[in-house]
């Protein structure tokens, strides 16, 4: 009844008037409001999910070797937890199976090398702070009660302070930070455990053959369920920076010369390839990380154990340093200053000409790398290459007062011709002021800049090849079909005929 009455209850107010109005509750305006906030955030959070999901599956589609990675570690977890699983199994390690699955999760990674260095750090961190823990246990044992916390709590503090310390040199942390890290962190497990624990050395001995056990399940199922080396990462990455280098060389020449500069397809492809050289200024961090790895990893493919993955880095910072000189020329490109047509086409043929030199050096090099054979063509390429830098450090001489060809049609030809449309050709000498020439002159000088830090990433890439041990080419159909000129040559004509001029 109560609840009928109060659903019967309404709220009236006197006007001036004398007549009362009834007040019409704004609830309703309320709920409605509130009903399309719902409305909007269920949707809005549906809609993230889909484009969550959309992200994660494009993800996916295009770096397989993630979700590859992902189920490994699935499958390595997995096995380890047979030990908790199964009564036999948990009754033979006890309860430090826990170790175990803490190994996999903290040890593995997604390449051989990562997941080999890691648990090779991780073992002798563990073995020699555990070998050190119980020393330093057995001194302060038998120091007496009065000086055993004394003891353990000094030995604590030096050796904490000295590793803590060794992890900040270069050569230590490059290779050894994560085992310096578990040597600090079961030292002071031991010391501190080992002040109440009486039977110290089967708790050790427990915890180092669980850590065993998840160790050897992550290096086994790493090499053996589809392996990602590090090394052959390391080499690709090497590869590609090397082509897109030569990709943007050529382009940028290409386009500083071109005279019609529209907005097309094809110019946006060629933009794409004209920055490809960012992808090797901002490979640094990327090839360490990968050498360090590859250097734990073992023999693989062409890869033996003691590669020379140091020489990688080498040739990484040569690249760069190619890669520094071309992200200038695209500045030249961009550039508001740019030198008179004229000019540019005095220098237009020699600095296309050293560009697809210094292009066609670059791509052999990125061919030897491929196929780890030592080529054939690189010692001719660079000979091309440095001619045409003779070639454009001559022009560049003659810049200041070239001749310029110009049509200039007179009386007397074209009377003589009797041909009204004969416009003969004259050169004439034209002298240009510093600031005409500057622009183009600073793009030459790029280019012999480059060509020159092209040939440090050649030596950079024979050394390699004597390291490394690269198979050499042999060409049996190029030296038949250089033989098979000269005998037709020597059979059918005269010596004096078949004398050509070299180039020096």
């Amino acid at each position: 009844m109560g609840k009928e009455a109060s659903r019967k209850l309404e709220w009236r107010i006197n006007v001036s008037d004398g007549v009362s109005e009834r007040l019409e509750p704004e609830t309703g305006a309320i709920l409605r409001a509130w009903t399309w906030l719902q409305r909007l955030m269920v949707g809005g959070f549906i809609l993230k999910i889909c484009k969550f999901l959309e992200k994660a599956w494009n993800l996916a589609v295009d770096e397989p070797k993630k979700v590859i990675h992902g189920l490994k570690v699935g499958l390595a977890i997995s096995l380890v937890s047979l030990f908790y699983y199964m009564r036999p199994l948990y009754d033979g390690v006890g309860g430090n199976a826990m170790w175990a699955v803490m190994t996999v999760v903290v040890v593995f990674e997604s390449s051989v090398g990562a997941t080999l260095g890691k648990c090779i750090n991780r073992a002798i961190g563990t073995f020699l702070a555990g070998s050190l823990g119980v020393g330093v246990h057995w001194i302060a044992f038998h120091s007496g009660k009065n000086l055993e916390p004394i003891v353990l709590g000094i030995s604590l503090f030096l050796l904490a302070s000295a590793a803590t310390f060794s992890r900040f040199m270069p050569t230590i942390k490059a290779r050894f930070d994560y085992g310096i890290m578990i040597f600090i962190l079961t030292f002071s497990l031991v010391s501190v455990s080992g002040y109440r624990v009486d039977k110290l050395l089967e708790l050790a001995q427990q915890r180092l053959s669980t850590i065993a056990i998840g160790a050897s399940i992550c290096i086994i199922i790493s090499m053996l369920f589809c392996p990602m080396w590090a090394g052959d990462e390391l080499h690709l990455l090497i590869c590609q920076n090397l082509e897109k280098l030569a990709h943007s060389l050529d382009e940028c020449v290409v386009e500083y010369f071109r005279h019609n500069k529209t907005s097309t397809a094809r110019d946006e492809a060629c933009s794409k390839k004209m920055q490809g050289y960012r992808c090797a200024l901002n490979s640094k961090a990327t090839e360490e990380l990968k050498a360090n790895f590859a250097r734990w990893e073992p023999a693989h493919g062409h890869f033996s154990f003691r590669h020379p993955w140091k020489q990688y880095l080498k040739i990484g910072a040569s690249i760069r340093n190619c890669a520094y000189c071309i992200e200038t020329l695209h500045g030249c490109v961009d550039s508001e200053t740019q030198a008179p047509p004229h000019l540019k086409r005095h220098l237009k043929n020699i600095c296309m000409r050293l560009s697809s030199s210094s292009s066609n050096v670059l791509q052999e090099l990125t061919i030897a790398m491929k196929t780890m054979k030592q080529s054939a063509k690189i010692n001719f390429s660079v000979g091309e290459m440095n001619f045409a830098v003779q070639e454009l450090k001559h022009a560049l001489i003659s810049l200041p007062n070239h001749n310029i060809s110009i049509k200039n049609p007179s009386p007397s030809t074209v009377e003589a011709s009797g041909n009204c449309n004969t416009e003969p050709i004259t050169s004439i000498r034209a002298s240009s002021s510093f600031m005409e020439i500057l622009p183009l002159a600073t793009l030459a000088s790029l280019l012999i800049e480059n060509a020159a830090k092209i040939e440090v990433i050649v030596n950079g890439v024979n050394e390699l090849a004597v390291l490394a041990e690269f198979k050499p080419t042999t060409d049996s159909k190029k030296s038949k079909s250089n033989q098979s000129p000269k005998k037709l040559t020597s059979e059918n004509q005269d010596p004096e005929t078949v004398k050509t001029p070299q180039k020096v």
